[in-house]
C-alpha cells in the first residue's frame, strides 16, 4: 500500500521537474537569444572595421554572400546602399539602375554603359529587379571579385541571413552603415523624395528592430536632416567626396546638427581634420582605403575607423 501511494506521487514530482527543467532552459536560452540579439559588436567604441559593400574587391558588392563573407573576415559594420523599386521596396544598390559592369541581363546578355541609365530600378517592381543577375559578369576593376549567381537583396533579407549566421555562431550582432542612394537631380526619377526614402528605409528597420544597430550615411544632406528631425536617436554619417571645397566648418554648419560620423573621401584625411571631428564628439571614418599601409598610416593618424573593399587586409 506504501509503494502504491508514493509511486504516483514520485511520480508526479518527476513530471514536474520535467516541465521545470524544460522551463528553465527555455528561459536560459531565451536569456541567451536576447543577449546576443540586444549586443552589438564591439564597434562603436573601438576601431571600426567596415566592409565596403560588404567586401566588394572579394565578392560581388551589396549581396548577401558578400556581407557574409565580411562578417567572416572579422567585420564590425557592414556599410552598404540602398535604392527604392517602383511598389516601395527598400533593397541594395549602389546606382538606382543597372551598372553595366556587374549585370546580366534576364536573356544572359549585357548592358552598354550608354544605356544603362535606361535600366532605371525605380520604375520597376522588385519581382523584376530580381530576374536580372549582379555576381557572375567579371568585374573589370576587381579581377580577384568571386563570380557567383545572385542578385539585388532585400534590406529586410539582408537583416534576416546576417541575424541567422550570427545566431548561429553565438556571435553579437554587426553594425549597418547603409547609404541613402538620393540626390537632388534624381527626385522623383531615381528615387522618391528624401523624405519619404527615409520613412521607406525606417520602416523596414523598425520591423526587423534594428535601430540601435544602424548608421544613416548620406552625401545628401536632406536625408540625414530629415533623420535628425524625425529620428533623433538614429546615428548618422554625413559622405565628404574629394571635389567638396566647402571648409570642415562650413559644412558642419550646413547640415544644421553634429553628425555621429564625419566620413571624407580618404584622401582629404590629415591630423588636423581628425582633431577637429574629435572636438566636436564626432567620429572620422574615411572611405575607401584598399592599401594595408594606408590602413595603418590613417589608424596612426587617430582616426576612429576605415571602409574598405578588402576586409581581409585588417587581418594580414
Amino acid at each position: 500500500m506504501l509503494n502504491q501511494k508514493i509511486t504516483p506521487f514520485l511520480l508526479k514530482c518527476f513530471l514536474y521537474s520535467l516541465v521545470l527543467i524544460s522551463c528553465t532552459s527555455t528561459k536560459n536560452n531565451a536569456i541567451v537569444t536576447n543577449e546576443i540579439k540586444n549586443k552589438p559588436i564591439d564597434g562603436w567604441d573601438s576601431f571600426d572595421k567596415q566592409g565596403h559593400r560588404g567586401c566588394r574587391g572579394l565578392m560581388p558588392e551589396n549581396t548577401i554572400p558578400a556581407m557574409i563573407n565580411a562578417i567572416g573576415l572579422g567585420v564590425t559594420t557592414l556599410e552598404m546602399d540602398v535604392c527604392i523599386s517602383k511598389d516601395n521596396k527598400v533593397f541594395l544598390s549602389h546606382e538606382p539602375f543597372f551598372n553595366h559592369e556587374i549585370t546580366t541581363l534576364p536573356d544572359g546578355g549585357f548592358i552598354p554603359e550608354k544605356n544603362e541609365r535606361l535600366f532605371n530600378m525605380y520604375k520597376m517592381n522588385y519581382d523584376s529587379i530580381i530576374k536580372y543577375d549582379v555576381g557572375l559578369s567579371p568585374h573589370p576593376r576587381f579581377p580577384n571579385q568571386q563570380k557567383m549567381k545572385t542578385v539585388k537583396p532585400l534590406l529586410s533579407d539582408v537583416f534576416k541571413a546576417v541575424k541567422e549566421y550570427m545566431m548561429t555562431a553565438r556571435r553579437p550582432f554587426p553594425y549597418y552603415n547603409i547609404e541613402t542612394k538620393t540626390l537632388p537631380e534624381g527626385d522623383n526619377i531615381y528615387h522618391p523624395l528624401p523624405g519619404e526614402f527615409v520613412e521607406l528605409l525606417m520602416e523596414v528597420i523598425k520591423e526587423n528592430q534594428m535601430e540601435d544597430f544602424v548608421i544613416i550615411q548620406s552625401f545628401d544632406f536632406r536625408t540625414l536632416q530629415y533623420l535628425h528631425k524625425h529620428y533623433p536617436n538614429i546615428k548618422t554619417a554625413m559622405l565628404i567626396e574629394a571635389d567638396n571645397k566647402s571648409s570642415f566648418r562650413k559644412q558642419i554648419k550646413d547640415i544644421g546638427f553634429i553628425p555621429s560620423i564625419y566620413s571624407p573621401e580618404s584622401s582629404l584625411v590629415i591630423a588636423n581634420l581628425v582633431k577637429e571631428c574629435h572636438d566636436l564628439n564626432m567620429k572620422i571614418i574615411p572611405w575607401t582605403v584598399n592599401d594595408k599601409k594606408e590602413i595603418e598610416r590613417f589608424k596612426k593618424m587617430g582616426v576612429d575607423g576605415i571602409i574598405t573593399d578588402y576586409p581581409n587586409l585588417f587581418n594580414d
